[in-house]
């Protein structure tokens, strides 16, 4: 029987950790043939040139596609989609797939899906259906659901959303979310070997702290990321792990005010290009709370029992557990939220928190439903309406 050909697009070290349980399903199971299209912030040195963490093993088709320009301003991001589109239909006409997998909602995967849609390559997409209100990455988000064909969402509400927006109940899964595999299953190190490791002294409580520009307001990422850095100088007991936003529009300036902060504050906080998932979910294991506005804290953090302060709208939509403290950009919102979570009360909310984004098997579900499914009938897809009541 003639393998399938399945390909993954990566363009995000905080991506490729929730794929990688994905990928490993899929790059031992007989029926399919893995490829693997590596662009974005991987192939940066800026950010880390993760492409050197990418295992690689198993996989037949490994492909690196530049797209990333030296700018993160409103007409470098747009320029970038457009030499996205060039270079993915290109690479996607080569290696013919017969079906393209992508998860999330970032401006690389939507270049990707449009050039899939034109050549008629069925699309698999993972966390559709959400909400984030403060990125254009919801726009994003949204377009590519109505151009995919398979859809594997993270919870049922996510899964209704998505047949709200026309997809056949038939082509949509809940599965839960890839990053609570990685929770259930890796081997995370101790506190004590998560120190050797980073080479940073963690004998004081630490928080974990990304935060991301939050595309859809002008102007408003230095400005917030003061608020923040000004609210953690309140906490001058506790150390300070950052890692580096996004390549987003503004997303420069966050890493030249967080770099300034550091030397300033050199023995209580460090800066990470990219700390790789085995190394970040230690980070958050052991860690006092995560501050910032990204998705892991409302996904992640929540499996460890442990506080999130979300700050600001980009992140506003999503479903949040009982340990996620919403609050304002600002700083005395961003302090009085902080000793919240430090507190013992919020201690005891974050130990009887709810899950809701499943028990950690996504990926081996997200394999058999691809087994059952024949990807020739895919592509002419009809608009599924709601009964009216």
């Amino acid at each position: 029987m003639k393998k399938r050909k399945i390909c993954i697009l990566t363009g995000t070290r905080a991506e490729y950790g929730l794929l990688k349980p994905l990928i490993d399903e899929l790059k031992t199971e007989k029926a399919f043939q893995l490829q693997l299209l590596v662009t974005g912030m991987h192939l940066s040195p800026e950010f880390g040139m993760t492409i050197n963490e990418i295992e690689i093993n198993g996989i037949v088709q490994f492909e690196k596609i530049e797209i990333l320009l030296s700018s993160d301003s409103s007409i470098g991001v747009a320029k970038a989609m457009g030499l996205g589109m060039i270079s993915f239909s290109e690479t996607l006409e080569r290696l013919k797939p017969d079906l393209l997998i992508g998860l999330g909602d970032r401006f690389e995967l939507f270049s990707a899906v449009a050039s899939a849609l034109v050549l008629r390559i069925p699309v698999a997409h993972i966390h559709g259906g959400e909400l984030t209100f403060g990125a254009y990455d919801n726009a994003f988000r949204h377009s590519i659901t109505k151009m995919a064909h398979l859809h594997f969402t993270s919870t049922e509400e996510y899964r209704n959303r998505i047949i709200q927006l026309g997809e056949n109940p038939k082509n949509v899964f809940n599965v839960g979310a890839l990053g609570i595999d990685n929770i259930m299953k890796m081997k995370l190190l101790s506190k004590r070997e998560l120190e050797k490791a980073i080479s940073f002294k963690l004998d004081k409580p630490y928080f974990v702290v990304t935060y991301h520009p939050v595309t859809l307001e002008n102007h408003s990422a230095g400005q917030q990321m003061n608020q923040l850095l000004n609210a953690l100088n309140a906490f001058t007991d506790y150390n300070i792990i950052f890692t580096k936003p996004n390549a987003d529009h503004e997303g420069r300036l966050i890493i030249k005010l967080i770099e300034d902060y550091v030397k300033k504050n050199a023995r209580r906080a460090i800066l990470f290009d990219s700390l790789g998932q085995l190394l970040y979910l230690s980070a958050l294991k052991h860690s006092e709370m995560m501050i910032g506005n990204s998705s892991s804290g409302i996904i992640e953090m929540p499996i460890f029992k442990k506080p999130t302060v979300n700050i600001g709208d980009r992140q506003r939509g999503r479903i949040f557990s009982e340990s996620i403290i919403q609050c304002e950009p600002k700083t005395d919102k961003i302090i009085k939220s902080i000793k919240i979570g430090i507190g013992d009360k919020f201690k005891s909310i974050c130990r009887n928190n709810t899950n809701y984004y499943g028990n950690g098997n996504a990926a081996k579900k997200i394999k058999n439903k691809l087994l059952q499914i024949n990807f020739d009938k895919l592509l002419k897809k009809e608009f599924y309406d709601l009964k009216q009541f």
